[in-house]
């Protein structure tokens, strides 16, 4: 009997059909194994993973493997995505067990939860071995295996306990943090570390904040110098946009080809920034292309955001995206074909399987004339035509909260860039002209972009085209996943962590939901001056506060009314997403500077606090720690600009490409309900009239953009 049937994960629904009798994870599977006197078998996995795929197919569709998995255990199949605390703690044992972590994970436990013996990917034959051996030491080595059990327990509570040193996040500790980078960096290939390699997005960010502050000019170059390498190689699609999980070699070439929400999400922020701070017309590309691809590829319209594209199609990894030089010439043609296959490193020996490569951009065509501009436009959308008749990878449609909160405050933060450039001219510099005259001409910010475009009658009015087209689907994506969370996962005033095909699921919200989506409704108060996302943040982060705090300043990821698990989870650190801790940290910060409430910054300085003594040490896993403690060094700043029109404003535009890190900014009609920064801050004089202050105390009023940069 398999119970997968009725489940809301694609992960689950892929193993419906197995002849394991999986159980879905709940008390009903730990009581009939301690009803049957068996050991518990807990597979963690997602739907977009590889190497779950392949242990799929080896072992749980194997008729004889799921025979010896159903007589002697009972199965419980798990979505890493849906329960992150039961993978967290179940990970910190595997990782205590065997010194690395990753997925498959393969657990065996008693009926009571206790983890005994953990593993990652088996093939086959020697996961028929491992069934029979663990078999067999449950029935005769009974008192072994639970000392075991117990030892990994206690292992687990030592890693995720709360409490220990705390410090203050410095100026001199977030520099050293940026020195470490720094070492660590990889000055051939950009990036830190070797194979398999992954994208820095959290680090990255941080290093453009600590850049703003210092001027270090290593901490700019080792973010630009990372982003075009990433950008130019085989984690980028060049065809679609968006990016792969990671690369499997150390210079970006083979990716491993799922493409995450959270980390396109990420990576759109750090693009739109390194763009909004130095101009660079590659960072500007990748950040539209980005944003496409999220608005296109995984938005579901009244859905919200799908978590993932599979690195698999039809079985085979990579089938949708590699090419040879036969290909490449069947599609455009013998010359152009040649002229392809030497922009993008496609030969005839491959770089990646059975004579294929993986599409990387050998040439830089950011900075080219426009003919060849021109040129390598029209092939990316005759190979994109030709490539999305190829069979597709399958896209896993489940709604995670937390991601969708990356994802939305990355598209504010990408729309409003745009409509600066739109109204003040291209960003990376001194104030522009149109921010110096301060003039405007009230027109839709999207609408002028185009018209601009059209007018210029030349190459790169194309691009603009495009960049106006793309920012009216990103802004209407990003609106409609926000409305998504508060109409579907906030429930009774909690949040619920997935939903799929518009219906939210069981399983509840873990700190990092809370905390990413608390940061996307202020994102989206900032964006649109509407007071009701701002209520809906402090909602959030008051939950936060009663339920998922520790001692000492800290907090666990799981609410103290949450399942009872082995062990509590509190990981303070950031991977491929912020921790808990981080993106809690972040949104308080961003709360109390839109609402001038004290005690939101104060849990988060308590926060960040117990985070430091890890940045000081391994700063590579507190990205987004340092990113938000450079914030509060920054102030951060607080600024209003009482304006009629937000979107197309000089004021505006100037604010938000000068802010300072982490700077708050709302703009609209004084005394809008709901909208603490422009309460009592009147126009002056019938203008628009910006407010800048930093810590709560203001400086004086003002109407120019020189006077507003000055102040910032």
């Amino acid at each position: 009997m398999n119970r997968l049937v009725d489940a809301t994960s694609p992960y689950l629904l892929q193993h419906a059909d197995n002849p394991v009798d999986w159980w879905p994870w709940c008390d009903e599977a730990f009581a009939e194994a301690r009803h049957r006197d068996v050991p518990v078998l807990i597979s963690v996995g997602y739907a977009a993973c590889h190497w779950c795929h392949v242990m799929a197919h080896e072992s749980f569709e194997d008729e004889a493997v799921g025979a010896l998995l159903n007589e002697g255990f009972v199965a419980i199949k798990v979505d890493r995505e849906e329960r992150p605390d039961v993978d967290a703690v179940y990970m910190t044992a595997t990782q205590a067990m065997t010194g690395q972590g990753g997925w498959p994970m393969t657990v065996f436990a008693t009926p009571d939860g206790t983890p005994f013996f953990c593993g990652t990917y088996f093939p086959k034959a020697n996961f028929v071995r491992l069934l029979e051996s663990v078999g067999t030491a449950w029935r005769e080595q009974r008192d072994a295996v639970l000392q075991q059990g117990a030892a990994v327990v206690e292992a687990i509570g030592g890693a995720q306990a709360v409490g220990g040193p705390t410090a203050p996040l410095t100026a001199d500790l977030l520099d050293a943090a940026a020195g470490q980078l720094a070492k660590e960096y990889d000055r051939q290939h950009g990036g830190f570390g070797g194979a398999p390699k992954f994208p820095p997005h959290l680090n990255l960010l941080f290093l453009l904040r600590h850049h703003q502050r210092t001027g270090s000019a290593e901490s700019l170059e080792i973010v630009r110098h990372t982003c075009e390498a990433m950008a130019r190689g085989g984690l980028h699609d060049q065809l679609a946009g968006g990016f792969a999980r990671y690369s499997v070699d150390a210079h970006w070439t083979v990716p491993h080809f799922e493409k995450m929400l959270y980390d396109n999400a990420l990576l759109l922020r750090v693009y739109t920034q390194l763009w909004r701070l130095t101009g660079d017309p590659l960072a500007k590309r990748v950040a539209r292309d980005t944003a496409r691809f999220l608005a296109d590829e995984l938005h579901r319209p009244g859905q919200g955001f799908a978590s993932a594209l599979d690195a698999d199609t039809d079985g085979v990894e990579g089938l949708t995206y590699a090419w040879t030089p036969a290909q490449l010439v069947e599609v455009l043609g013998e010359e152009d074909g040649r002229w392809a296959a030497d922009l993008f490193a496609v030969t005839e020996a491959g770089t990646f399987e059975h004579g294929t490569s993986v599409l990387r951009l050998a040439r830089d065509v950011d900075d080219a004339d426009p003919t060849v501009r021109g040129r390598w436009q029209r092939v990316v959308r005759q190979l994109l035509a030709a490539r999305d008749t190829r069979p597709q990878p399958a896209r896993d449609d489940k709604v995670v909260a937390a991601w969708n909160g990356l994802a939305i405050t990355a598209l504010a933060e990408f729309v409003r860039l745009v409509e600066a450039e739109v109204t003040a001219g291209p960003p990376g510099g001194p104030a522009s002209p149109g921010e110096r005259a301060g003039a405007d001409d009230g027109t839709d910010a999207a609408d002028r972009a185009a018209d601009a475009a059209g007018a210029a009658g030349v190459a790169g009015a194309g691009d603009d085209n495009l960049l106006a087209g793309v920012t009216i689907v990103a802004d209407g994506a990003m609106r409609d996943a926000a409305e998504h969370l508060a109409r579907v996962h906030v429930v009774d005033g909690r949040l619920r962590r997935v939903s799929r095909d518009g219906v939210v699921g069981e399983p509840a919200g873990v700190l990092e939901d809370y905390g990413c989506v608390a940061e996307a409704f202020c994102a989206m108060h900032q964006l649109t001056g509407e007071g009701r996302w701002l209520e809906l943040a402090g909602q959030l982060l008051d939950t936060a506060l009663a339920r998922f705090a520790a001692p000492g300043g800290g907090f666990y990821d799981t609410a103290d009314d949450a399942e009872q698990l082995v062990a509590r989870p509190a990981d303070p650190t950031d991977n491929a997403t912020p921790s808990g801790r981080s993106a809690i940290a972040a949104a308080l910060v961003t709360y109390s500077a839109l609402t001038g409430e004290t005690r939101y910054r104060e849990a988060a300085e308590a926060a960040l606090a117990t985070i430091a003594p890890i940045a000081a040490r391994h700063a590579r896993f507190t990205g987004y720690a340092t990113t938000v403690g450079e914030a509060l060094l920054s102030g951060p700043y607080e600024i209003a600009v009482a304006t009629t029109d937000p979107a197309a404003d000089p004021l505006v535009a100037a604010a938000f490409r000068h802010a300072p890190p982490g700077a708050v900014l709302v703009a609209g009609l004084p005394d809008q309900p709901g909208v603490p920064l422009l309460a009592d801050r009147p126009t002056r004089d019938g203008q628009p009239t910006a407010y800048v202050c930093r810590g709560f105390v203001c400086q004086r009023p003002v109407t120019t953009v020189p006077d507003l940069l000055t102040q910032l």
